[in-house]
């Protein structure tokens, strides 16, 4: 399956890319669909904005998304990261005192707030100390009249798009007038473009490891992610209850696992579960070994003469199947995951101890014992210690897969 996004970009005073513009498609008609705009700017985000791997819709310029009423004030466009997106507020939008709320609120948040297809309706007038970007249509209103605007508010902290540009006489006296930004035929037409469609659980696991491999893990956000999956949920207490085996009464809610576990037991287990949601339609043996090589890593690490931390190198160890679960590459993954730079190059390149102990991981299935023995001894560990841990492992494992509702899915 596909999901379709139609692309324009806007230039600045020097004709050169300063965004894109997204509009909402479901096929390859370039065409906006006849569909409900509450649900096409959903559907939007979810297809495209926030798909696995880079878009190629923005190629790290801002984007300028439509939001209608609804989205608006359900302060929809928080999902989003501030630096890359420009607010678009439609024009069917009615100014009333929740709209002036939820703009005033998304603008003390940081974001860049634009009115689309402003229509100088006197009613937006308390809206624009909190807004940015004003974008006048000029086939709408008329070039003379959108100039003489412009002209007239240049001394406002704000900055005037055009819209509609369709000939270079258009766009000349739109930058006499004092416009800052430019959007029409005249430049370019809305380009489609074809993405493959991620599905929303694994949309919600890589949201899930995004969070759990930040430096300072908000926890709150990870709580709204789980409650939000009932599968994730379920897969978290499941775990958590069977690591608990010694509490009187079983945990039931994200606090209390926080509570008992401490946040870097914790955050090893939600990254557990993140790869165990993304394994529901994959081989149990994928996600086994997935969980296997995390805590193998952690015994190693714990044992080495390496300064490393346990907790690091069972996040490694766990996500160096992740591209066998996700169906992408690693280098397209790892860039989406906040890790630390010793955890990326150990993924993706192999080097560094957490490198080391992959290549031993990789030595080991592989029954190649010269290469085991080398890299126990760069890593001054055992023989005996690494079979052990791969017992231990293999044990800890098998625990957690039973834990996990797959039967119902394999």
């Amino acid at each position: 399956m596909y999901s379709y996004v139609a692309r324009q970009p806007i230039f600045n005073r020097q004709q050169r890319t300063a965004g894109y513009e997204l509009l909402f498609r479901d096929g390859e008609s370039n065409a906006f669909p006849d569909i409900e705009e509450n649900r096409a700017t959903c559907r939007l985000l979810v297809e495209n904005f926030l798909a696995v791997g880079e878009n190629p819709a923005t190629h790290g310029k801002r984007c300028f998304i439509n939001f209608p009423y609804k989205s608006l004030v359900r302060l929809l466009p928080t999902l989003l990261p501030k630096k890359r997106v420009v607010i678009e507020v439609l024009e069917s939008c009615e100014p009333d005192d929740e709209l002036f709320l939820a703009i005033r609120r998304l603008n003390k948040l940081g974001y860049m707030i634009a009115l689309d297809d402003f229509d100088m309706d006197r009613r937006w007038q308390r809206f624009l100390p909190y807004v940015h970007i004003i974008k006048l249509d000029l086939m709408s209103i008329g070039l003379e009249r959108a100039c003489e605007y412009v002209a007239q508010n240049r001394h406002r902290r704000l900055m005037f798009l055009a819209e509609k540009v369709e000939s270079h006489q258009e766009f000349t006296a739109a930058i006499d007038a004092g416009f800052h930004f430019f959007q029409g035929y005249y430049f370019s037409k809305p380009e489609l473009l074809k993405n493959r469609l991620v599905k929303p659980e694994r949309l919600s696991t890589l949201r899930l490891l995004q969070e759990v491999c930040r430096e300072e893990v908000d926890f709150e956000r990870i709580e709204q992610i789980i409650i939000a999956d009932v599968s994730l949920s379920y897969l978290l207490l499941r775990y958590v209850n069977t690591a608990a085996s010694r509490t009187l009464v079983p945990i039931s809610t994200f606090r209390q696992a926080l509570v008992y576990l401490g946040e870097e037991k914790l955050k090893m287990f939600v990254s557990a579960v993140a790869t165990a949601q993304a394994s529901i339609d994959k081989p149990r043996e994928l996600y086994a070994m997935s969980l296997q090589r995390g805590r193998m890593c952690e015994v190693l690490a714990e044992n080495s003469t390496l300064p490393i931390a346990g907790e690091k190198a069972f996040l490694t160890g766990l996500f160096s199947l992740i591209d066998a679960l996700l169906d992408s590459p690693l280098e397209q993954l790892i860039p989406l995951l906040p890790l630390e730079p010793e955890m990326c190059n150990a993924l993706l390149k192999r080097e560094g101890p957490l490198g080391q102990i992959l290549v031993l991981l990789d030595a080991y299935e592989q029954a190649d014992w010269a290469a085991v023995q080398q890299c126990c001894e760069l890593l001054g560990i055992s023989d005996e210690l690494v079979a052990r841990s791969y017992r231990l492992s293999l044990e800890w494992s098998s625990r957690y897969v039973h834990a996990t509702p797959q039967s119902a899915t394999n």
